[in-house]
């Protein structure tokens, strides 16, 4: 009977084993993957990104490129003048350690414009006989909707642009090539040069000067300071004055000693 079950046992760990080793040849190690866009033009500066690992790469002056990798791992390889791609690492490209890739040049299309006889040439008479549709007002038909002004949106890499289903390619390349990354930079200098403007019609330039010595050409970027160093802007926003005056207080203080001793 002990015999028995000594077999058995030895015969599932074996088993156990069996699977293990087919598991690793199956996924396998992530190693270095040489590639290379074989474009002829524009082969530089491709992004190429690893979806399941987060592993980059861009391409050098010759089209190469190097990134980790293990099978069944999805590659996206995106470039202003080619078309997306996604290629999957089969075990023979894993095996192999290299792979050569060919894009599809992107061809941006303009729509028809259709000129109609009316056009004189004459740019200022034209614009006037140009027919434009009134925006939608939704107070007028009795329905809610937005009134401002439309701004792309910024969606998260995670969750808004990989999903465990999907990749949306244009995204990808826009958080990529810095895009995203530039217009949430520009959108927060508007809030802050907003914010800069109501707090100085608020006050008015003299106050400051009178209550913490800024000097009226050095306002703008007092201002600019409180904001970055303090929560000011989201204070101001609630209207919690009390607040916001400790703050230009315990600001005013710091930012003109500072200005004292750099014109010292």
């Amino acid at each position: 009977m002990f015999q028995k079950n000594l077999t058995k046992y030895s015969n599932l760990v074996l088993l156990f084993f069996l699977i293990l080793g087919s598991a690793s040849v199956v996924f396998g190690q992530e190693k270095r993957l040489f590639g290379t866009i074989e474009n002829e033009v524009d082969a530089e500066g491709i992004h190429i990104l690893n979806t399941t690992s987060r592993f980059n790469a861009i391409t050098n002056g010759q089209g190469e490129f190097q990134i980790y990798v293990k099978p069944l791992d999805t590659l996206v390889i995106s470039s202003v003048t080619y078309v997306p791609e996604q290629v999957v690492i089969t075990q023979k490209i894993y095996e192999s350690g290299r792979i050569s890739i060919t894009l599809e040049a992107l061809v941006n299309e303009l729509d028809e414009v259709f000129l109609g006889p009316k056009l004189t040439g004459n740019l200022e008479q034209d614009i006037k006989t140009i027919k434009t549709e009134k925006q939608i007002n939704f107070d007028d038909v009795g329905i809610p909707g937005f009134k401002g002004i439309p701004e792309e949106k910024i969606p998260n890499m995670i969750g808004g642009v990989i999903t465990p289903l999907s990749v949306n390619l244009e995204g990808l390349y826009k958080h990529l090539s810095g895009y995203y990354k530039t217009l949430r930079t520009k959108r927060k200098w508007q809030a802050q040069n907003v914010t800069v403007a109501e707090i100085m019609n608020t006050y008015g330039t003299a106050f400051f000067f009178e209550s913490y010595q800024v000097p009226e050409d050095r306002l703008y970027d007092f201002l600019l300071f409180c904001i970055e160093t303090s929560t000011l802007q989201n204070d101001f926003k609630k209207e919690n004055y009390a607040r916001v005056l400790a703050i230009f207080s315990e600001n005013g203080k710091e930012y003109v000693e500072r200005l004292s001793e750099k014109n010292e």
